[in-house]
This record gives C-alpha cells, sequence and structure tokens, in this order.
C-alpha cells in the first residue's frame, strides 16, 4: 500500500517555500560565494523536505530552516576548513565613530548601509560563528532569542558575538565607509 504524500508535499510547499531566498541569503552570507551558497541552500531544503513529517507545526518554518541551514553548514566546516584572511578578534576595540546614525543600534544601522563586494569580503573574514549571529540578526533580522535557538547558545552569548562582529566590522570598514560617504569621518574634537 502506497502512502499519499500529496498533502504533506502541498503543506511543505506552501510553509517553507516562501523562505528559499531567506536560506539563500543566510546561506550566502556564511559561505561567501554563490556557489557554495546554493549548495548550502539545496542541501538544507531537501534536508527539511525529508524531515518536513517531523517538524512541529507550532513552531516557525523560518527558524526550523536556518537550524538546519546551520547544521549543514558546520558539518561542511568541519570538512573542509576555511583558509584566507581573516579578523584577528583579540585586537578589536570598541569603535564610536559612527556620528551620523542616532539609533540605539548605532553599529547594526552603520552595517545596513555598507551592502557590498567590500561589505562581503569583510564578512567573509570574521570567524565563522560571528560571522553567522551577525548574518542572522542584522541581514535577516532575527530577534536575539531566535538566533539563540537556531545556534544553540544562550542569549546573552548572541549578543557578545553580535556587539564583537559588529565591531570588527566597523574597524575594518571604518575608512572605506568615509571615503564612499556612509559616515562622516569623525575629527578630533568629535571623540
Amino acid at each position: 500500500m502506497v502512502a499519499d504524500n500529496s498533502g504533506n508535499q502541498r503543506e511543505f510547499e506552501e510553509e517553507v517555500l516562501p523562505y528559499l531566498h531567506c536560506v539563500y541569503r543566510v546561506a550566502l552570507g556564511l559561505a561567501g560565494s554563490a556557489a557554495r551558497a546554493e549548495g548550502l541552500a539545496y542541501e538544507t531544503m531537501l534536508k527539511a523536505f525529508r524531515g518536513w513529517p517531523q517538524f512541529q507545526r507550532d513552531t516557525s518554518a523560518r527558524v526550523w530552516l536556518l537550524t538546519i541551514l546551520r547544521q549543514t553548514f558546520v558539518k561542511h566546516c568541519r570538512t573542509s576548513r576555511r583558509t584566507g584572511a581573516s579578523i584577528d578578534i583579540a585586537k578589536i576595540q570598541p569603535n564610536p565613530v559612527v556620528h551620523n546614525v542616532p539609533e540605539t543600534d548605532r553599529e547594526g544601522r552603520f552595517l545596513k548601509q555598507i551592502v557590498d563586494e567590500e561589505m562581503l569580503r569583510a564578512l567573509d573574514a570574521l570567524p565563522d560563528e560571528l560571522r553567522e549571529t551577525l548574518v542572522l540578526s542584522d541581514l535577516e533580522g532575527l530577534p536575539y532569542t531566535a538566533i539563540a535557538k537556531i545556534t544553540d547558545i544562550p542569549t546573552g552569548t548572541v549578543k557578545s558575538r553580535l556587539f564583537r562582529a559588529r565591531q570588527a566590522l566597523l574597524q575594518v570598514l571604518y575608512d572605506y565607509a568615509c571615503e564612499m560617504g556612509y559616515v562622516r569621518e569623525a575629527s578630533r574634537d568629535d571623540s
């Protein structure tokens, strides 16, 4: 006897497929290249389809998909260690230079203004755990609690990683942001 899966497939398509672009954007932020991101997104959606019968219907499909994506990304990182330029997080100092952004979350607002090749290179240089937190928060707009659930870390650790990631990017991108006119350069009197 063959089971009728058309209801499950239709439900999957309605609940999960609207988040395909979100999965790809996060994968691109994590992987750093379109080819790797496409592979991660494909593998995530395949795993989600296979695991759909176990999905808890009263939870967020978006958070569930991003959790699968993260686990897939971590598995890939373990099998092939990334190489290349990276940012030394120990040398990052708080950077109060973002003067023309009047919000409480100045670093997050600043980083949302700079999404181009330079930003992607700087983002790719972050350690994986900082990059994934930043991508989930600043590019996908997820709240700390959802990020904590996806990454399986405490909310306080999410906040700490996000702060360190933003500071690292600010330090790397500040001169570029001034040159491009995203922020005004701080004068000596502004400090």
